[in-house]
């Protein structure tokens, strides 16, 4: 019985184990191709809003950038006089904001990568606003789908309460 249950927890492991093999291998593989513009009437799926971070709102700046640095991250932006930082550990972004807002933010920015380097294609944060709307997904501010493009931002709500910015900087 005891051998009978081990065979069996050591088979799920290894289906286990497969299965995130050929999941890392998807994700290498389809990282390798380019991205290209979605149409306009995008699918959620398919929604493109750039590179992400979360932006953290910290008590003290100096200390969480000495923590931060002992996860492996290194100051790509900002700066410590300007009570912010962007850092950055591989792919992955965090941005640290001493006194400039209440909680942390999911943050989205059309038109760059991870690098905060401008990508060759994006989609428009008003396209975003635009095929938001036509969901029914409300804004909690927008930006002014006047003006043709260029710097812009909304932000949004996730049904969590947690806060979405989409900041668009060229």
């Amino acid at each position: 019985m005891i051998k009978t249950k081990f065979l069996q927890a050591c088979i799920g492991v290894s289906i286990v184990t497969l299965s995130v093999g050929f999941l890392f291998q998807s994700i290498q593989k389809a990282s390798a191709t380019p991205t290209i513009t979605k149409p306009i009437n995008m699918v959620a799926k398919d929604m493109e809003l750039g590179a992400f971070s979360i932006s953290l709102s910290v008590k003290d700046l100096s200390a969480s950038k000495q923590f931060y640095e002992n996860l492996g991250f290194k100051a790509m932006g900002g700066d410590m006089k300007s009570n912010y930082l962007i850092m950055k550990n591989g792919n992955a972004l965090i941005g640290l904001f001493q006194g400039m807002f209440k909680g942390n933010i999911l943050t989205f920015n059309p038109g760059w990568d991870e690098n905060a380097k401008n990508t060759a294609t994006f989609v428009d944060v008003r396209e975003i606003q635009k095929e938001l709307k036509s969901k029914n997904i409300k804004l909690d501010t927008e930006t002014d789908a006047k003006t043709p493009k260029g710097p812009a931002s909304l932000t949004l709500t996730d049904p969590d309460g947690n806060p979405i910015l989409v900041d668009q900087h060229r």
